[in-house]
């Protein structure tokens, strides 16, 4: 004959069956609490883990990619005319140049642990100095362009994406879309001739006025405005149309959800349930984008600071490649792609943040 174990078991004294609906709910609420910390720590270390890599990759590729595209440094350095094979072997030896590559390799990985990346064979300064000069600039200019393009830019891809098919909407997609394929040089070429040379509003290059315009902080702060004028408003045109195509588009895919017609059911202004229901809920791909923008827009400012004789780490950047400068090239390229590989790494976190869709995938 079979025992039932459930006959053994006593019989839990009135007040302590077990865990009362509140106590269950409450460690429940802990374990989901547990389980979204180990996955959002995972989803951390995989991001981060991914990201070092990267890095160590471009410290590495910096070494050999400004050996391969050629250059000689020391004609550069010792000028056109002519120079003693004495000469030459001096320039070489000073530089490193005449030691084998592996001999350099080492010398480079040395540099990187103990965060000394060299002298500037043009400028004879430290090449950290060098661009540590130059960043504010490049971060005055990007973050205007950064900031009008955004700013304009959603506000024009949500009234677009808002009312489809009207005169705003067609004009505004068709502006993006010029904008898009323009080269950043032949916008910043145009923007030269009408702006600078016909009309004379702005000027051509430069960022500060040769002649002085006076020792006072307002003086030296409305002659930078004015020279920051034509290459902040080319960069942020190249990256506008982004904005206005994303925000249109997010824009679009929320007019047909249940909520907006409820808020109009509400009776609430058109234009109150766009901006304080639609936008809100559209904002997550620009958010995304604004982060990523921060990253990649480094790189855009090459070309724009080199139209405009910008003195940031684009023209720098050019002027080193020109030498070419090795070791100042291979601090700015680990700069500008170091910045890209953090960027995106800073978007993916705030994504994960901002859209439960995505913690529930990943």
């Amino acid at each position: 004959m079979g025992i039932n174990p459930s006959a053994h078991v006593p019989a839990a004294p009135s007040g302590a069956a077990g865990p009362s609906g509140a106590d269950q709910h409450h460690a429940d609420q802990d374990n989901l609490g547990n389980t979204a910390r180990t996955d959002f720590w995972r989803f951390l270390g995989i991001k981060v883990s991914g990201a070092a890599v990267s890095l160590v990759l471009v410290l590495f590729s910096a070494f050999f990619i400004f050996r391969i595209i050629g250059g000689d440094p020391v004609r550069a350095i010792g000028g056109d005319g002519a120079m003693t094979p004495e000469q030459r072997a001096e320039i070489e030896e000073r530089l490193g140049l005449n030691e084998p590559l592996t001999v350099q390799f080492w010398e480079y990985v040395r540099s990187l642990f103990s965060l000394d990346w060299g002298t500037s064979y043009v400028n004879n300064q430290q090449v950290t100095t060098l661009m540590w000069d130059r960043l504010p600039n490049t971060l005055l200019l990007t973050g205007t362009a950064l900031v009008l393009a955004a700013g304009f830019g959603v506000w024009a891809g949500a009234r677009a994406g808002w009312k489809p098919g009207s005169l705003f909407e067609k004009s505004q997609v068709g502006i993006s879309l010029a904008l898009w394929s323009a080269p950043t040089f032949w916008l910043g070429m145009i923007v030269i001739i009408v702006f600078s040379v016909q009309l004379g509003l702005f000027p051509v290059n430069g960022m500060r006025s040769g002649r002085g315009v006076g020792d006072g902080f307002v003086p030296q702060f409305l002659d930078v405005a004015h020279h920051l004028v034509l290459p902040a408003f080319t960069m942020a045109a190249v990256i506008y149309a982004q904005y206005v195509l994303i925000m249109r588009s997010s824009i679009l895919e929320e007019r047909g959800n249940d909520y907006l017609m409820v808020a109009k059911a509400k009776g609430l202004r058109d234009d109150l349930v766009r901006r304080r229901h639609a936008v809100p809920n559209a904002m997550l791909p620009t958010v995304t984008l604004i982060a990523l923008q921060f990253g990649a827009i480094f790189n855009g400012a090459l070309l724009t600071e080199t139209i405009f004789s910008w003195p940031g780490l684009g023209l720098l950047f050019y002027q080193a490649i020109r030498v070419p400068d090795i070791p100042l090239l291979q601090l700015l390229f680990v700069f500008f792609a170091g910045t890209t590989i953090l960027a995106n790494l800073f978007a993916d976190i705030i994504y994960r943040f901002l859209d439960p869709r995505v913690r529930g995938t990943s």
